[in-house]
């Protein structure tokens, strides 16, 4: 039997990370987030070719995860809300650049400082490329423990592939959470693909650099379709959500990380009233599973969006759909945690109105 270990969700991302191959860390103290650096700070000091810095800003913690990544390293920062959106600048060189990078945020009520309780309202700046300019990073939102494990690993092998920056998308309780985890294998390095955007010396062959400045906008003009060429692909290739009890469902909520969890409590609840309520669980935010939402809404006309915020989310299920169904929204924001009987009350309440009840 594979062994288990019980570990507190920030605690999970930064043993996950040293395991994926990360052997640079930069990051600025703030809570929710701060047992993540201070869990890096021990696991980058075991290692022979680890390295932490605790930088002096947000700012400088992205940058220098940056020139980490240009000379070839796995690296990582991590964050809270506010202090995210001073690095958002340095993410849209990251992607500018074609670098990879993995980008942690434990999400705080906001905006401005807010509080330290968990919240949802970081989901546009993380889907919609939160700097400036045409870029996406691709956004992974767990909802365990162990999910914490398995898309830590992901993370950092799609901004490898991809060559672009990951973001994972989490809250202040989720990282406070304590829950058995199966930690992936230890990576081997020497096993990781070619880093053709190295820089290490030219050793015998052209010199190259990389950059980010393109003064002929024809030039910018190429880079940006390459970039959406890309994003395309991505599209394409990894989106992905939960589907929980949607087969026989007569109305679907739609949540994300913690918020899901409520949401299948309050799910498990109501299907001992007879009510038939599924949930589809996005796990890449970006790109958004919209096929999946596509799919079901061919035998189905109902969506609750349950967000802990004032609502983002719902603009990418109403894009998705397209007018395929009714969609209403449910959220409590600025740290609110919702209980399942909160939710189950607003589920009973929709789907008596929207004259769902068993024949």
């Amino acid at each position: 039997m594979t062994e288990k270990l019980l570990m507190r969700g920030s605690h999970v991302i930064g043993e996950t990370a040293a395991l994926s191959g990360c052997r640079f860390y930069a990051g600025y103290p703030i809570t929710p987030q701060n047992e993540l650096t201070e869990y890096m700070a021990g696991a980058m000091d075991k290692l022979d070719n680890g390295t932490f810095i605790q930088a002096e800003s947000e700012i400088a913690a992205i940058n220098m995860v940056i020139g980490a990544s240009m000379a070839g390293a796995r690296a990582m920062t991590s964050s809270s809300s506010p202090g995210i959106s001073l690095k958002q600048e340095g993410i849209s060189y990251l992607a500018a650049f074609e670098l990879p990078a993995v980008i942690i945020n434990t999400m705080r009520g906001g905006p401005g400082l807010g509080n330290i309780a968990p919240a949802q309202g970081d989901y546009f700046q993380a889907t919609r490329g939160g700097g400036h300019g045409d870029y996406r990073t691709i956004v992974l939102a767990p909802a365990s423990g162990q999910e914490l494990a398995g898309l830590t690993r992901a993370a950092f092998d799609y901004a490898d592939k991809y060559r672009i920056p990951v973001m994972l998308l989490g809250d202040g309780m989720m990282g406070q959470m304590m829950e058995p985890v199966e930690l992936p294998d230890p990576l081997d390095l020497d096993t990781l693909p070619p880093r053709p955007w190295k820089l290490d010396g030219a050793k015998g062959r052209p010199s190259q650099f990389i950059r980010s400045l393109f003064l002929d906008t024809t030039v910018e003009e190429d880079h940006n379709w390459k970039l959406n060429r890309k994003h395309q692909n991505i599209t394409r290739d990894i989106s992905k959500a939960e589907l929980f009890e949607t087969k026989d469902a007569k109305m679907v909520i739609i949540a994300y990380g913690t918020a899901a969890r409520i949401a299948k409590g309050a799910i498990k609840k109501v299907r001992e009233m007879g009510l038939k309520v599924g949930l589809i669980r996005p796990i890449t935010l970006w790109p958004f599973p919209s096929q999946e939402l596509i799919e079901i809404s061919r035998h189905l006309r109902d969506f609750l969006v349950f967000e802990m915020s004032t609502g983002q989310m719902v603009e990418d299920v109403r894009l998705a759909l397209e007018g395929r169904g009714n969609i209403h929204f449910y959220g409590r924001p600025g740290g609110i945690i919702s209980t399942p009987d909160e939710i189950s009350k607003v589920i009973i309440s929709l789907y008596h109105r929207q004259h769902l009840e068993e024949d």
